[in-house]
């Protein structure tokens, strides 16, 4: 039986998460409500505008639900999922869930012109769990990650800052797995799941 797996549907690109869960081998549940987060197996909370998606989920009710569910359950954050997840977020400061023991800096590869398509190397732990290989990476308005904590595992790095890292059940990237055909990012949280 595939594994249900929500996509918080506030904001952002979740349909193409939708497709990509698909390909990987799990049901894809959009999520609006706190009702919609029972009866999944994890959570991925989409890239878009962490501003607008944070005021969606204050004015729904939706932190404490949503932060009830990362203590029991994994979940996945891409770009502005990310800076949600993360304990700290600078450039400005911002509110965010503190699932994650980093900090992010928003936005601070430059503006939407400077978003681009890299291709990067993951590490060997990642190679090893979820298949060798090169990696197409998508940043659009991508944060950087300044700082990891001590129970943070780096799984993938461009320029030399951390893109893709672990904490537990929990996972991130900076990128948008979810824009290219390659499998690996989804299948590896699906495997936390």
């Amino acid at each position: 039986m595939a594994k249900r797996v929500g996509i918080l549907a506030l904001q952002g690109d979740f349909e193409a998460h939708a497709k990509s869960l698909e390909r990987a081998g799990a049901e894809p549940v959009l999520v609006r409500t706190a009702e919609e987060l029972k009866g999944i197996d994890g959570l991925v909370i989409p890239g878009g505008e962490s501003t607008t998606m944070l005021k969606l989920v204050n004015f729904m009710n939706l932190k404490e639900p949503l932060q009830e569910f990362a203590r029991q359950k994994p979940v996945f954050g891409t770009c502005a999922g990310a800076i949600l997840l993360a304990k700290e977020v600078l450039n400005p400061a911002q509110e965010s869930f503190g699932v994650i023991d980093l900090s992010v800096e928003r936005n601070a590869y430059g503006r939407q012109i400077h978003s681009r398509v890299a291709s990067i190397e993951p590490g060997p732990e990642f190679q090893e769990r979820a298949g060798a290989g090169d990696m197409e990476a998508v940043f659009i308005r991508a944060p950087i990650i300044r700082r990891t904590g001590p129970d943070v595992r780096v799984l993938a790095q461009y320029k030399g800052d951390p893109v893709l890292v672990e904490q537990g059940r929990h996972l991130v990237a900076t990128f948008h797995p979810e824009l290219t055909r390659d499998p690996r990012v989804h299948k590896l949280f699906l495997s936390k799941v």
